[in-house]
C-alpha cells in the first residue's frame, strides 16, 4: 500500500489535453484567418463599386451624345437655303420666305455672296435664310460689285428749271451719272442694268421728264418708294429709291413738276435716283432712258 499522505497527482487524460490545445490553437488560428478574410474581402468590393461608377459615367456620356447630336441637327435645320429666280429681289424673297429682320437681315447674312450692292442678285445665287451663310457658300455669286467701282466719270449737263421746247427735261438737275443703262453682268436678274443711276444726295428734288399721268406712287419692293408716270407719247418714266413722294396715283403732272425727293429706300447701298423709261408700266419693258431724252431734245 502506498505511504499515507502521499498521493500521486492524477494525470490529465491525453485526449482531453489534446482537444483543449487543439481547441485553443484552432481558436487562435481562426481569429487571424477571419481577420485576414475580412481585410481581403473589402478590396474586391471597392473595385466592383469603381467599375459600377465608371459604367454609370460611360452610360451618361453615351446618353448625352445623341442629345448633343439632336441639338446640332436642330440648329442646322433653322438655316435654309434659297435659289434666286428671275425677277426676284431681296425684299420679295424676305417677304415670301418669312425672313425675320426683312431684306436687310437677309442681305447682312449673305453679303459675302451678294457683294456691295444688295440689288445685284442673279438667278441661281444661293442665299441662306435664317442664319449666316457658311464660309465658301454661294460659289455661283459674282464678284463683289460695288456701285462706286461701276460709276462713270461722265456728268449730266445741267438742265434749266423750265422744260425744253418739246416739253421734256432731265429727271434731276446737275447730277453725275453712276451705273449706266444696260451695264451687263450676271449680278442683275435680267442680266443687265435696266435703267440709269443719277448720283444725288438724299432730299434732291426730282422732276417729271414730261407731261403725263401718275399711274403708281408708293412702295415698290426692291425699288423702295417709287413713282411711275405714263407720258403723253405712251412711254412710262420710273423714279426709284425716293425718300418721299410729292404726287399720287391718278394725278396729272407737267414737264419739270416735282414728283418726289431722292433717297436710299429699297435695296441700295447709298442715295441715288434709279431712272427708267419703259414701254409698259412693268419691269422688263425698259428702253435706253438717255437715248429717249436726247430724242426729245434734252441735252445729256
Amino acid at each position: 500500500m502506498p505511504a499515507k499522505g502521499k498521493h500521486r497527482r492524477p494525470k490529465s487524460p491525453r485526449f482531453s489535453r489534446s482537444m483543449a490545445v487543439a481547441g485553443t490553437g484552432g481558436a487562435a488560428l481562426a481569429l487571424p484567418l477571419l481577420g485576414a478574410t475580412g481585410a481581403h474581402a473589402a478590396t474586391p468590393q471597392t473595385a466592383a463599386d469603381s467599375v459600377a461608377s465608371a459604367a454609370n459615367v460611360a452610360s451618361k456620356s453615351v446618353a448625352a451624345a445623341p442629345a448633343a447630336e439632336k441639338q446640332a441637327e436642330t440648329k442646322k435645320v433653322t438655316t435654309r437655303t434659297y435659289s434666286v429666280r428671275s425677277g426676284d429681289s431681296l425684299s420679295k424673297i424676305a417677304d415670301t420666305q418669312d425672313v425675320d429682320g426683312g431684306w436687310k437681315k437677309l442681305y447682312s447674312d449673305n453679303r459675302t455672296s451678294i457683294g456691295g450692292d444688295p440689288s445685284l442678285i442673279h438667278p441661281g445665287l444661293k442665299l441662306a435664310l435664317g442664319g449666316k451663310a457658311a464660309a465658301g457658300s454661294g460659289s455661283t455669286a459674282p464678284k463683289a460689285a460695288d456701285k462706286s467701282a461701276a460709276k462713270k466719270t461722265t456728268t449730266a449737263s445741267k438742265a434749266a428749271d423750265t422744260s425744253t421746247a418739246t416739253g421734256f427735261t432731265l429727271p434731276v438737275a446737275g447730277a453725275s451719272i453712276g451705273t449706266s443703262y444696260k451695264m451687263s453682268g450676271s449680278m442683275w436678274s435680267s442680266g443687265y442694268h435696266t435703267g440709269v443711276d443719277f448720283v444725288v444726295p438724299t432730299g434732291t428734288a426730282l422732276k417729271s421728264v414730261g407731261a403725263g399721268t401718275v399711274v403708281s406712287a408708293g412702295w415698290g419692293g426692291a425699288y423702295g418708294n417709287q413713282v411711275v408716270i405714263q407720258l403723253a407719247d405712251g412711254h412710262y418714266a420710273q423714279y426709284a429709291h425716293l425718300s418721299s413722294l410729292s404726287v399720287s396715283a391718278g394725278q396729272s403732272v407737267t414737264g419739270g413738276q416735282q414728283v418726289g425727293l431722292s433717297g436710299a429706300t429699297g435695296n441700295v447701298t447709298g442715295p441715288h435716283l434709279h431712272f427708267e423709261i419703259r414701254t409698259t408700266p412693268d419691269y422688263g419693258s425698259d428702253v435706253d432712258p438717255l437715248a429717249y431724252l436726247r430724242a426729245k431734245g434734252v441735252s445729256v
